[in-house]
C-alpha cells in the first residue's frame, strides 16, 4: 500500500539506476567518488557528452540531480513505492537507449519527464495497474506556475484537531477526484502542482500547446473546487 504522507526518501536500492553501458550490464551509482567533476556542467552539456563519449561520469551526475526529482513524480504517478523504483530503473536505461534522440537546443529536464511518463504508461499497461494519485508534495526549488490554486484547496490555516481531521477527508476527496479525471489532466497536475513544472515545459512533455495546459488545468480546479464546495455545504 502507498503511504499517503510525507514523501519517504528513496533509499539505496531506490537511487541505483540500471544502465547497459558498453555491451554489458552495469550498475550505475549515482553517488560515486569523483561524480562531482561534472556538477558545475548544465543538464544539457551533461547528456550530449553522454550521447557523444559515453562518459559514465556525465550520466552519473544526471542521474544524482534528478534521482529524487523523478522518483518522487513517478511515485505520484503510480501510487507505489516498488513500481516507482522499478520504473524508475527503466528511465534512466531508456536515457541510456536514447539520448541519440535528444535534440540540442532542446531543456534536458522536460524531455526527462516525457521519457519518465511514457515509461509509467507503458508500465502501467504491461502489468494492468490502476493508477492511485498520492497527495505527498514535492519540495522543489522550481516554483509552479499552478501551485497556489490546488494548494489553497488542500491547505489549512487552522491547525486544529478538528480542522486536520478535516483536512485529511478532504485530502482523499481529492485524491479520489484526481484520479476520476481524464488522463492527461492527471498528468497535467501531477507535472505542474507537484513536480513544479512550468506551463512550456509541462506543455512539451505532453506535446500539446501550453494554451491547452492552462485550459484544461483551469477546467480540473474548477472541478475540485466544486466538489471540495459541495462537501462542505
Amino acid at each position: 500500500m502507498t503511504s499517503y504522507g510525507r514523501v519517504v526518501p528513496p533509499n539505496k536500492s531506490q537511487l541505483d539506476c540500471v544502465a547497459k553501458m558498453n555491451g554489458t550490464m552495469e550498475q550505475i551509482r549515482p553517488r560515486v567518488a569523483g561524480s562531482t567533476t561534472r556538477a558545475d556542467w548544465t543538464d544539457e552539456k551533461l547528456l550530449l557528452e553522454y550521447r557523444r563519449t559515453r562518459d559514465k561520469l556525465a550520466f552519473q551526475e544526471l542521474v544524482r540531480r534528478y534521482e529524487r526529482e523523478l522518483y518522487g513524480y513517478l511515485r505520484h504517478y503510480l501510487g507505489d513505492d516498488q513500481d516507482a523504483e522499478d520504473v524508475f530503473q527503466q528511465t534512466f536505461l531508456a536515457v541510456h537507449t536514447k539520448c541519440g534522440q535528444f535534440e540540442p537546443g532542446r531543456m534536458v529536464r522536460p524531455w526527462l519527464y516525457a521519457v519518465a511518463t511514457n515509461q509509467a504508461i507503458d508500465y502501467q499497461r504491461r502489468n494492468r495497474k490502476f493508477h492511485s494519485t498520492s497527495l505527498d508534495r514535492q519540495t522543489s526549488t522550481n516554483s509552479g506556475e499552478g501551485n497556489q490554486a490546488l494548494g489553497s484547496l488542500l491547505d489549512s490555516s487552522h491547525p486544529s484537531p478538528e480542522a486536520e481531521a478535516q483536512a485529511a477527508e478532504e485530502e482523499l476527496m481529492v485524491r479520489r477526484a484526481i484520479d476520476k479525471l481524464p488522463e492527461e489532466t492527471r498528468q497535467l497536475i501531477l507535472l505542474v502542482y507537484f513536480q513544479g513544472l512550468k506551463y512550456r515545459e509541462a506543455a512539451e512533455v505532453l506535446g500539446i500547446p501550453v494554451g491547452t495546459v492552462k485550459s484544461r488545468l483551469h477546467a480540473a480546479i474548477e472541478k475540485l473546487h466544486d466538489t471540495l464546495s459541495r462537501h462542505r455545504s
